[in-house]
């Protein structure tokens, strides 16, 4: 039940016993709405419903609507058809904005905000939803609670998507709606852990009772016990980007450390990031040298970071630097491979893994697909064949026939006398180092994966990162 004063009337005092009604309120309803339901957005939806909260969900796609209403995953991510099939009686989608505001007093929101050519990510998609879900706002007769999940520009929330908000309801914040900020950090093919076993929990919160609701719901949904870090909703938004950026910048360093390595006879990047590692102050997470980083979020949110600093006056120099080592690492293997090419006379080459990283078919600024459009452009004459067993209808999209998709992974390797190991799923490694138990060739591992020990005896194997090997057909660049 609530109790409303005239706007004349309203105190901070009042605006707290309404806050404090809506969080007793909402969290006994247990009712949660999610809009987008894309890989992350679904995900969520999956996770809320298997711990006892009723979901509904909105999407723009009536197709995605139909499926989840239809019990059935409307994206694909490892372990989330199954979720969904179990928790079905908890989870329903509609296609009416309107019901969003009327039936849920909480409404997560995880709609694109793709970058713009200056680095900042757009806000448009979040607008578009919030111009459909503000104005139901007016007849509400309770509060609500609005949830961006979406990655945004620091400061957006503040002076772009709350001020909508009131604009269209015509209520103050705080007075019939709240705003929290609670991006999730995730990896494609491993969302619903890291959804419901996070590291941390991150909320920005427009009022300290939105964050309580918010902090409940999360304990509730999470199977262990994260750290959750409560804080203005700006800081949030930088706290972001910067995490992001700051993974990348140990990724960018590990793979510093590899080119130089590379040049020292002697050298080895594993041994020296292993120890690195071990020291408390630095962790061994993301210290990895290979091939450089991609997909949805590493990117562009380094990019985003910079563009934060530059609207305030400021270089942030050091994710300048991340980003030269990112471009400068597929230069240069590019570079390494053509020389091996011609060196031994090959005409062709075959690539294991087109996406980011293993378990997803996600190519979004794949240093793999990096790798091949840079080979094409040097030497269209060389002819390409890749496998992913995840990604390859994506990799076809993009690259339609300026390259061969073999339908196995042997296949793609009997293609050619030259192998890429692009991406260190299991079953890539094991089979190329079978394949290259039978058949003599060169074989390049981009992640230092391979027992080299059981390959051929004529086999060359290269391996980025300064790895030096007795046997000289087990060598480094060099």
């Amino acid at each position: 039940m609530f109790v409303f004063w005239p706007k004349n009337l309203y105190t901070p005092y009042a605006q707290k016993f309404c806050a404090f009604c809506f969080m007793n309120k909402t969290i006994g309803t247990q009712v949660i709405s999610v809009v987008g339901l894309g890989k992350l957005g679904a995900c969520i939806a999956a996770c809320l419903a298997s711990r006892g909260f009723k979901v509904l969900g909105y999407d723009a796609n009536e197709k995605v609507t139909l499926l989840l209403n239809g019990g059935k995953a409307p994206v694909a991510e490892p372990g989330l058809d199954e979720l969904i099939g179990r928790f079905r009686k908890n989870i329903s989608a509609t296609m009416k904005p309107e019901e969003i505001i009327e039936k849920t007093d909480i409404t997560f929101i995880i709609v694109p905000t793709p970058s713009k050519k200056d680095g900042n990510f757009a806000d448009k998609f979040l607008k578009d939803v919030l111009t459909k879900l503000a104005p139901a706002i007016k007849e509400k007769k309770g509060h609500h609670l609005f949830v961006i999940n979406s990655t945004v520009s620091p400061q957006t929330t503040e002076r772009s998507l709350i001020p909508l908000i009131e604009k269209l309801s015509s209520k103050k914040l705080n007075e019939r709606f709240s705003v929290c900020y609670k991006p999730e950090f995730i990896a494609l093919g491993d969302v619903i852990n890291g959804i419901l076993n996070p590291d941390l929990v991150l909320i920005g919160e427009g009022n300290v009772k939105a964050g309580d609701v918010l902090e409940k719901i999360y304990k509730k949904l999470c199977n262990n016990k994260p750290y959750i870090a409560r804080m203005s909703i700006v800081s949030a938004e930088i706290m972001k980007i910067a995490l992001n950026s700051y993974v990348t910048m140990k990724i960018s360093y590990a793979n510093m450390l590899g080119n130089i390595c590379e040049r020292i006879p002697g050298a080895n990047v594993d041994d020296i990031t292993r120890a690195l590692g071990a020291d408390k102050r630095i962790s061994p997470h993301y210290l990895k040298a290979g091939l450089t980083f991609g997909g949805p979020c590493f990117p562009r949110d380094n990019r985003a970071f910079q563009a934060f600093a530059k609207r305030l006056g400021l270089r942030a120099i050091m994710a300048e630097a991340t980003d030269k080592v990112h471009h400068f690492q597929t230069e240069n293997l590019t570079v390494r491979i053509l020389e091996v090419l011609k060196s031994h006379n090959h005409d062709s080459i075959s690539v294991l893994g087109l996406s980011y990283k293993p378990k997803t078919g996600v190519i979004d600024e794949s240093p793999a697909v990096k790798l091949i459009c840079n080979i094409l452009e040097r030497n269209a004459g060389i002819k390409i064949s890749v496998y992913d067993h995840l990604a390859q209808d994506n990799a076809r999209k993009f690259f339609s026939d300026r390259i061969d998709y073999a339908p196995t992974i042997k296949e793609c390797l009997n293609r050619s006398k030259c192998w890429v190991l692009a991406t260190p799923e299991k079953d890539y490694v094991e089979i190329s180092t079978l394949h290259a138990l039978e058949n003599e060739g060169t074989i390049i591992d981009c992640w230092r994966v391979l027992d080299y020990t059981k390959l051929k005896k004529h086999t060359h194997y290269l391996s980025p990162g300064g790895n030096l090997y007795e046997n000289s057909y087990y060598t480094t660049w060099g």
